[in-house]
């Protein structure tokens, strides 16, 4: 099972609204499609999803080429530009994003990152955009400019970390970074300065369980959850003052098989499960963090699940399987967190390792 292809999407690849960008009967999905299809074009692929049906339509103008092997995406939180990074040739490609109709135009030159950017977040605010490069062993950072979009890397970057950091998160406030290692069973906590440097928060290495994979700070930057991929569990810490973790009572917590990916939408928590072909759910008591099952969990997925993105409404979760070129809709009901099957779904032109979706 290779999972390390599917590493960048473990952290759940942030979700933000495109004020302009699409009409008011329609929103914008980009997904990273790193193998080309049949006319041999790869790059960035564009879906415009009805609000009222929720069927998906192609962008016959893309994909978009980035550099090799795209994967992780961000958006800038003005949705004036989106950045991808492009695994193999250790760059973040940046594009500015058409108000109209959601097109990209890639700005150049692509910025140089650390080796294999397999995994990339931005803080709510965008001023910050992190890569955890896996095999330098090191974090790319980089403060972005609003009305450019232009990045601009931090005085002392990259900054040292664990060797093999396979993913990484953000807290809202862009003030933490954590990044896990899945061969050393810790996670790291990071405060960001005011220039974008890195430091150790006090503690500094926090205990998870055996093959820590994906990592996910929730909205309200209370909670840090992990999911163990070894040990078939998740790992649930509330965040300090300071940036140092604590896990909450009767954690780590048990999910299905080979748990990778995490999605957060409102009180629930949703864990992809590679081994198991399902989605284990949980409701999140807000001021203790404990999760408790969602009355049928888990919850069939498609075949190896390796990302869970939610729509900004809430009402939906997108799921990407490994080697399928298909999206999938579970449909989330908002008042108990439970997941139906979708009868919209999409199909990209090659199989998508990666999806942004806005409002």
């Amino acid at each position: 099972m290779r999972l390390e292809k599917y590493i960048f999407s473990l952290v759940v690849v942030a979700v933000a609204g495109l004020a302009g960008c699409s009409s008011s009967r329609s929103h914008l999905a980009f997904v990273s499609l790193p193998e080309a299809d049949s006319r041999g074009a790869f790059g960035i692929g564009v879906f415009r999803i009805d609000n009222g049906s929720g069927k998906f339509t192609f962008s016959v103008a893309s994909p978009f080429l980035t550099g090799n092997s795209p994967g992780p995406i961000a958006v800038l939180p003005s949705n004036q530009f989106l950045y991808v990074a492009n695994r193999t040739d250790n760059t973040i490609s940046s594009f500015k994003i058409d108000s109209q109709i959601g097109s990209l135009t890639e700005v150049t030159p692509r910025k140089a990152t650390g080796l294999s950017p397999n995994s990339m977040v931005m803080d709510s605010g965008g001023k910050y955009l992190f890569t955890a490069n896996q095999v330098s062993s090191d974090i790319s950072v980089f403060s972005i400019d609003s009305s450019t979009g232009a990045l601009t890397e931090a005085s002392g970057s990259p900054f040292p970390t664990a060797r093999n950091p396979v993913s990484i998160a953000v807290n809202p406030a862009g003030t933490f970074v954590y990044v896990v290692n899945s061969d050393l069973e810790l996670v790291f906590g990071y405060a960001v300065g005011a220039a974008g440097a890195l430091q150790p928060v006090p503690g500094t290495q926090f205990t998870v369980g055996a093959g820590a994979f994906g990592i996910q700070v929730d909205p309200s930057g209370k909670f840090l959850y992990v999911a163990n991929s070894t040990d078939n569990t998740v790992s649930i810490f509330t965040i300090a003052s300071s940036g140092a973790l604590t896990p909450v009572i009767g954690s780590p917590f048990n999910t299905g098989t080979s748990p990778i990916a995490i999605a957060v939408s409102g009180q629930y928590l949703y864990i992809a499960n590679h081994g198991s072909n399902n989605i284990t759910a949980y409701s999140i008591d807000a001021d203790t963090g404990v999760p408790t099952a969602l009355t049928g969990s888990p919850f069939s997925a498609n075949t190896m699940p390796v990302s869970l993105v939610p729509d900004p409404n809430g009402t939906v979760l997108y799921e990407l399987g490994q080697d399928s070129p298909t999206i999938s809709t579970l449909k989330i009901t908002s008042s108990t967190g439970v997941l139906t099957s979708g009868t919209v779904n999409a199909t990209a032109p090659s199989t998508p390792v990666a999806i942004f979706v806005t409002k």
